[in-house]
């Protein structure tokens, strides 16, 4: 599986269990140890660990293991290393503090047309 087949299958089940804001950035020519970042946001702690939980389960059954999760148990930050692909899941106010997106300027943003099948990106 690619890297991007990898970033959109996790913003199909990001995107099926309600997470917000949906930013998934190209990373590859800025850094050398991921290809993709998937940024999204909860409505509160318990929305984040629960947006967690079910995509390491989604992954899980494509026999995709993470290489660390970090922030699980807090839940204001969870950070899901997928090796090429990795999944920052926010609290909204957490996220607005870091500004991953504003650190990440020059990554290519992928425009997402249909979140919840992945289908139809475009770089913007």
């Amino acid at each position: 599986m690619s890297a991007l087949e990898k970033a959109l299958l996790c913003v199909a089940d990001v995107s099926e269990h309600q997470a917000q804001d949906l930013v998934v950035l190209d990373v590859s020519k800025l850094s050398s140890f991921a290809d993709y970042f998937v940024l999204c946001s909860g409505r509160s702690s318990r929305q984040v660990q629960g947006i967690a939980e079910n995509l390491a389960a989604a992954l899980r059954k494509q026999g995709i293991r993470p290489d660390g999760i970090e922030g699980a148990r807090e839940g204001h930050w969870v950070l899901m290393d997928y090796g090429d692909v990795i999944v920052h899941i926010f609290y909204e106010p957490v996220r607005l503090f870091y500004d991953l997106e504003s650190l990440w300027s020059e990554a290519e943003r992928l425009h997402l047309d249909q979140q919840e099948t992945g289908s139809e990106i475009n770089t913007i």
